[in-house]
C-alpha cells in the first residue's frame, strides 16, 4: 500500500459517493459507488477479507484514490454510470464482464407511457436513461422512486386495475383513474430525478405545494408535501450498500480544458457534433451536450441534412449554420464546441460560426491518434506550457495537440465524441429502416403515417407485419383495413 493510499484512507468521508482507484501513472483503473465511502473503500485493503484473483490484481495496482460525494445512494448510482462511460476503466470491464449494461426506457409519446428495462436502446422516439452497470441496484432504486412517483409497467394494458394500483405504486392507467396529462406530469418529475435534477425538483414541488394551498386545494397540497418528504427520505434508503450533483471544480477534465485552451471559465456546456450517412444517402448530423462534464441527453438534437451527397465538410458547415442561425434561442449558448474530425471538419465549422457572427471556441478531435486540432485564428488561445507531457505540432493555420491516452481531458473528449457518433449513427439507421419499411407499406392504399406507426409499434418491423396472421392484424387495425393490408402484402404468395 502506497503512502498516498494510506493517507487517503484516513480522509475518506462517511457519506455516499463515487470513488476512483488510480494506478501509479494516474490512470483511473476502477470506478465504484458506495453508500458509505469510508467503509466500502477500506474493504479493499482489509487483510482478513478474502478477495478473488481479479480483485487482488486490482488492489495490487492501486497507487492513489479519489472520490466525489453525493447526497444519496441513488445519486451515486447514476453518477457511477456516467463516470464508467467516460473513463472506461479496464478493471470495471474485467470485473464485470459477465454483466450486461441496462437502460431505463420511457416513451412519452404514448398516451399512458410504461417504464421498462432494456439492454439495447433504439431510435424509436422513446427516452432512454443509462446505461447502468448494476441492473439489480437500478431496479431497486426505481422501486423506491415508484413510491414517490407511481408509474405503469404494463406493456399490454389489462382490463382492470392491477395489484400495484392498490399498493399505491401504479396510478390506475388501466381504468384511466388518472388523466394522460396528469400522469405525464408525474413522469416528467421522475425524469428530472433520473437526470440528477433533484434540487430543482424539490424546489418545483415546494412551489406547486404553496400554490395549491393558496388556492385551497388542500388534498393536492398534502400529496405534494408527501412527495417532498418521501424524496428527502430516499437518502436514508439502502439501495446497494456494500453490494456493489457534482462539484465541477473537482472535475480535472473540465479544469484541464480551461487551462489548456485558455478559456475564460470552466466549460460547463460542451456541444459535440458528428455526421453520418451511407454513400451520400440519409445524411444526418447529431448534436450532443455535456453539462458539467456529464451527458445531458435531454439537450441532444438531431438534424436531417438538406445538402445531398457525400460531403462531410459541407454537412458540418450546414449543421453549425443551422444551430446558430438565431432560430434556437431557447438552446443555451455552449462554452465549447467539439467537432468529430480533423482540420477539414473544424475549418468548415469555424467558417459557419464566422458567417453567423459567433465567436464560440471550437476544437476538433481526429480519430486515429485522438489529436486535438485547434485553429490559430479561432477564439481559442492555446497555452503550450500548461501540460509538459503534451506534444504540440503546428503549421500556418493549426495547432495539433497530442496528450497521453489516459489523460482526463482525452477521456472526456472521447466520451462526447463517441456519444455524438452513436447518436448520429442511431438516427441514420432509423431513417434507413424507415425508408425500407415505407417502400412497401406506402404503396398500399389507406396506409398513412399513423397506420404505419401503429403496425411497426405492434409488430416491431416490416418483417413482423408480414409474418403476422390476419386475426393479429385485425386486433390492431380492424377487419376491413387488416384484410386490405394482408391481401396486398401476400398478393405474390
Amino acid at each position: 500500500m502506497t503512502d498516498a493510499v494510506t493517507k487517503k484512507l484516513k480522509e475518506l468521508p462517511t457519506s455516499a459517493g463515487v470513488y476512483f482507484h488510480k494506478s501509479a501513472a494516474g490512470e483511473i483503473i476502477y470506478v465504484g459507488k458506495a453508500a458509505v465511502l469510508r467503509n466500502r473503500v477500506r474493504q479493499y485493503f482489509q487483510k482478513t477479507r478474502e478477495l478473488d484473483a481479479k480483485t487482488q490484481a486490482l488492489v495490487a495496482e492501486i497507487a492513489d484514490i479519489d472520490w466525489i460525494t453525493v447526497e444519496s445512494e441513488i445519486d451515486a448510482l447514476f453518477l457511477e454510470s456516467e463516470m464508467i462511460k467516460r473513463y472506461k476503466p479496464r478493471y470495471n470491464i474485467l470485473l464485470r464482464d459477465d454483466k450486461s449494461q441496462i437502460f431505463v426506457r420511457l416513451n412519452m409519446r404514448d398516451p399512458y407511457p410504461y417504464l421498462s428495462f432494456t439492454h439495447q436502446p433504439m431510435d424509436d422516439g422513446a427516452e432512454y436513461f443509462g446505461p447502468y452497470y448494476n441492473g439489480w441496484a437500478v431496479k431497486k432504486a426505481l422501486r423506491y422512486l415508484r413510491r414517490v412517483f407511481p408509474y405503469s409497467t404494463h406493456v399490454t394494458m389489462p382490463r382492470r386495475v392491477c395489484l400495484q394500483y392498490h399498493l399505491g405504486l401504479c396510478p390506475g392507467v388501466e381504468e384511466q383513474k388518472v388523466s394522460s396529462a396528469e400522469y405525464k406530469k408525474t413522469l416528467r418529475k421522475l425524469i428530472m430525478y433520473l437526470r440528477g435534477e433533484r434540487v430543482q425538483l424539490i424546489t418545483q414541488l415546494e412551489s406547486e405545494m404553496k400554490t395549491a394551498a393558496k388556492a385551497h386545494q388542500y388534498e393536492l397540497a398534502a400529496s405534494l408535501r408527501n412527495q417532498i418528504y418521501n424524496l428527502r427520505q430516499l437518502s436514508k434508503q439502502i439501495i446497494f450498500g456494500d453490494r456493489e450533483f457534482m462539484d465541477v471544480s473537482k472535475d480535472k477534465a473540465l479544469s484541464g480544458l480551461k487551462e489548456l485552451l485558455g478559456l475564460p471559465a470552466v466549460p460547463r456546456r460542451i456541444e459535440g457534433y458528428d455526421i453520418s450517412h451511407m454513400q451520400g444517402t440519409n445524411n444526418v448530423a447529431s448534436m450532443v451536450v455535456a453539462t458539467n462534464g456529464i451527458a445531458d441527453k435531454a439537450q441532444y438534437r438531431k438534424f436531417k441534412m438538406q445538402i445531398p451527397g457525400n460531403n462531410d465538410f459541407a454537412h458540418m458547415h450546414e449543421v453549425i449554420s443551422r444551430r446558430f442561425s438565431g432560430k434556437h434561442t431557447d438552446w443555451p449558448t455552449p462554452a465549447l464546441l467539439l467537432i468529430d474530425g480533423g482540420k477539414g471538419q473544424l475549418q468548415a465549422a469555424l467558417a459557419a460560426l464566422h458567417e453567423q457572427g459567433q465567436a464560440i471556441p471550437a476544437i476538433g478531435l481526429a480519430k486515429r491518434l485522438e489529436e486535438i486540432v485547434i485553429a490559430k485564428d479561432s477564439a481559442i488561445r492555446l497555452k503550450p506550457g500548461v501540460y509538459p507531457e503534451a506534444y504540440i505540432t503546428e503549421n500556418e493555420e493549426f495547432y495539433v495537440v497530442l496528450l497521453p491516452k489516459d489523460s482526463h481531458i482525452v477521456k472526456l473528449l472521447q466520451r462526447i465524441r463517441d456519444e455524438s457518433h452513436r447518436f448520429a449513427v442511431s438516427y441514420h439507421t432509423h431513417l434507413k429502416r424507415k425508408g425500407q419499411t415505407a417502400s412497401e407499406l406506402d404503396d398500399i392504399p389507406g396506409v398513412g403515417p399513423a397506420t404505419r406507426r401503429k403496425l411497426i409499434t405492434s409488430f416491431g418491423s416490416l418483417r413482423g407485419v408480414k409474418a403476422a396472421q390476419l386475426p393479429q392484424l385485425e386486433s390492431v387495425l380492424g377487419a376491413a383495413k387488416a384484410t386490405l393490408i394482408w391481401q396486398q402484402l401476400h398478393k405474390d404468395a
